[in-house]
């Protein structure tokens, strides 16, 4: 059993993946500001209030998380996939997090997969780049698997 923390977590996307991972018996913490915290639980997760342009609301969320999901491939708010993600990122340096997923896509994510790229490298966590609307399962299980 794997923990996993999805910021972007109220997306129909990432509610499909809280409800398959939840299916094999695995923990999801969604991230959400308070607006999709329903569909959140329904889907089997547990909603995290927080906000990822704050990170600082997320300190906490990370523990125990075996992955990161980070689904803000549809979110142009330039922070969000450059100073805010480094910001997370280095937070999750000594933790229990092992594998970080990010979602690409919108404007700004050239700069924020470098981020990752660069950072997951030199910290040796395992990660992974998807395009927004490319399948999230896969992903997810290549980095279960390392």
């Amino acid at each position: 059993m794997a923990r996993f923390l999805i910021v972007g977590a109220g997306s129909c996307r990432a509610l499909a993946l809280t409800r398959g991972l939840v299916a094999e018996r695995h923990a999801v913490r969604g991230v959400t500001r308070g607006a999709h915290r329903e569909a959140i639980e329904e889907a089997g997760g547990e909603a995290w209030i927080g906000d990822p342009d704050v990170v600082g609301t997320l300190r906490y969320a990370t523990e125990n998380v075996t992955l990161l999901l980070w689904l803000l491939g549809g979110v142009e708010q330039e922070d969000l996939h450059g100073s805010r993600l480094q910001m997370m990122l280095e937070r999750t340096i000594d933790t229990t997090v092992r594998g970080f997923l990010y979602e690409a896509g919108g404007a700004g994510t050239a700069s924020g997969a470098a981020i990752v790229e660069r950072m997951a490298t030199y910290n040796e966590i395992p990660f992974s780049i998807v395009e927004k609307g490319a399948p999230l399962r896969p992903a997810v299980d290549e980095l279960l698997s390392r």
